[in-house]
């Protein structure tokens, strides 16, 4: 920042210190988000304007779902994003989970950064992270392995 523009700074925090008063959050966030760039879509007809930063709400149902396998909790964290009954929406224009994978990581990119990502970078994300995880083997497949054996136990004589 220039001396200039830390100036300003200065002069519009000693208005609102002389203005006296709590300070106001609400009006700051308010103003402040604004003149914040918004990426939009458009899916299944409908054009959806994301927030112009990620819903605290949003991360915390991110990691609910995460263990959860109620569909109330993946409808509570896209409304937060694209509004009341997206997932019923979606589902009924034959959305796959692969498809809600692509339009979250484009979402979530794009909210913090708008035209951070692409559609198609998007799904190559979602390639990428549902290739890291492929399952692990199960146990019985685990134990039909081939182990080292154990020595037996020596004599303790020396030879």
């Amino acid at each position: 920042m220039t001396d200039l523009a830390l100036a300003d700074v200065d002069q519009g925090d000693e208005r609102q210190l002389a203005a006296g008063g709590p300070a106001d959050f609400d009006a700051f966030f308010a103003e402040e988000s604004a003149t914040r760039p918004r990426e939009q879509l458009t899916l299944y007809g409908t054009t959806y304007t994301l927030p112009e930063s990620l819903p605290l709400m949003f991360t915390l149902q991110m990691e609910r779902v995460q263990d959860s396998s109620d569909p109330a909790d993946v409808r509570k964290m896209l409304a937060t994003l694209y509004g009341a009954d997206v997932l019923d929406t979606w589902a009924e224009h034959g959305m796959t989970d692969r498809q809600l994978g692509v339009v979250l990581i484009y979402s979530a990119g794009n909210i913090r950064r708008p035209g951070s990502v692409t559609m198609q970078r998007a799904a190559e994300l979602y390639a990428e992270q549902e290739a890291g995880k492929a399952t692990a083997p199960n146990r019985a497949a685990r134990r039909a392995t081939t182990k080292k054996r154990k020595k037996a136990p020596s004599s303790g004589a020396r030879s």
